[in-house]
């Protein structure tokens, strides 16, 4: 089999993107999601694969800005859009792209290359390592109840237009972008993205409501949801579906759970993306009532092993050389001195006795602070060829917070 691999045009973003829409099912989209996505879209940074004239494979990259640990944003690919037609599956075509993309990625500079995936398995391969979690909840808020601290009453909540305060909200969010690994740091134009309000993504549930909190006349947070009307036999057995909740200090994340909580004719609340770590854990009376699950988030993948290491701090001091294989990025492989503390690092070629032996899928993982390096070693992902060196390196890679992936691309 021929295909071609290209820079997307402009006039084929219409035949390109219905061929992704056919991979995955096929569901329509209204007019106002394709404008928007045709305006998010990155002609130049994305590709696809043509036999003759059909379109048989997609894949394109965002520029972002991805947090680490020490709360440097990172300049990183978002992996996106990727599809390949059914007819021409096991031919070589989703390898070829990722070939493409990741030499493009190097060439543009860009440290890491993240992405989130239809399916886990596809992408190791390609030397993506799960880095982020994202924890879902269904919780009973008949028997549950927040117990806020103090200020929590002090805070301000107001119901707004979502359009309104658009702008207000986009900022508290910008602001929390380096207060947790993983967080994204967006172009212009994503802040419509979670404006979006199509009915056949609403479950069910009335348009997307917004409820502003305010404390001294400035918006310190805001929480979008959608109202669900349900009854049974005993009553109202309606539920909130949460779409986005934002603030910068606790006790107004406390306020705007605790409302979430106290809306009228409604038994829960179900919150399908939060971080494994957040802090309502600790503010529900009783973490039982809350259902909760968790699944793979954020996939994370070193471009340029050194650059990205001496990207984001440690949280203690390490000094370790790490043997790192990496088949699909050559230039990565071999051994790296890596040194570190709260403050900084640098990471080096080097040619001393390795302490560590891992893959830059294992490194991606660990990335951002959210996986062990302990915990890989216990899987046989991670070799331990310098007694202590395992301790040493999987505390410092560690975050003192969750990292977390607030939403898809």
């Amino acid at each position: 089999m021929t295909t071609e691999l290209r820079v997307l045009r402009p006039s084929e973003w219409s035949q390109w993107y219905g061929r992704l829409m056919l991979a995955f099912g096929g569901a329509g989209e209204s007019q106002e999601e394709q404008d928007l996505w045709y305006a998010l879209t990155e002609h130049e940074r994305s590709i696809g694969a043509w036999d003759g004239d059909d379109c048989v494979g997609t894949a394109g990259a965002f520029s972002f800005g991805v947090s680490v640990p020490g709360g440097a944003v990172v300049p990183a690919a978002g992996v996106t859009q990727v599809s390949v037609a059914a007819t021409h599956r096991r031919r070589g075509v989703l390898t070829s792209m990722m070939r493409r993309q990741l030499d493009d990625v190097r060439a543009w500079g860009e440290p890491l290359a993240v992405l989130t995936a239809s399916e886990p398995e596809i992408y190791g391969r390609f030397g993506y390592g799960i880095a982020t979690q994202q924890l879902s909840a269904h919780i009973d808020t008949v028997q549950g109840r927040i117990d806020a601290p103090e200020g929590a009453d002090a805070v301000r909540l107001r119901f707004a237009e979502v359009a309104d305060v658009a702008a207000e909200c986009e900022a508290v969010y910008v602001r929390s972008i380096g207060s947790r690994p993983g967080m994204l740091a967006r172009r212009p134009g994503w802040e419509r993205l979670p404006l979006l309000d199509p009915p056949d993504e609403r479950d069910g549930g009335g348009p997307m409501r917004c409820v502003v909190a305010e404390r001294d006349g400035e918006i310190v947070g805001f929480v979008r949801f959608h109202n669900k009307q349900g009854w049974d036999r005993r009553g109202p057995a309606g539920s909130i579906e949460l779409r986005h909740i934002e603030a910068l200090d606790p006790a107004t994340y406390a306020a705007l759970w605790r409302l979430l909580f106290s809306i009228d004719l409604t038994v829960k609340v179900v919150a399908r993306n939060r971080p494994v770590d957040d802090p309502l854990l600790h503010l529900v009376n009783d973490v039982r009532r809350c259902e909760l699950r968790v699944r793979d988030g954020m996939f994370v993948r070193l471009v340029e092993v050194g650059a990205a290491l001496e990207a984001r701090t440690y949280r203690a001091p390490v000094d370790v050389v790490l043997e790192v294989e990496d088949a699909f990025c050559p230039w990565n492989a071999g051994r790296w001195r890596l040194v570190g503390d709260a403050k900084g690092a640098s990471c080096e070629r080097t040619g001393d006795d390795a302490d560590l032996a891992l893959s830059v899928r294992e490194l991606g993982a660990a990335y951002l602070g959210g996986v062990s390096l302990g915990a890989l070693a216990g899987a046989g992902r991670v070799r331990e060829l310098r007694l202590g060196a395992l301790g040493e390196a999987s505390g410092a890679f560690l975050s003192d917070v969750a990292p977390w992936l607030p939403h898809g691309f």
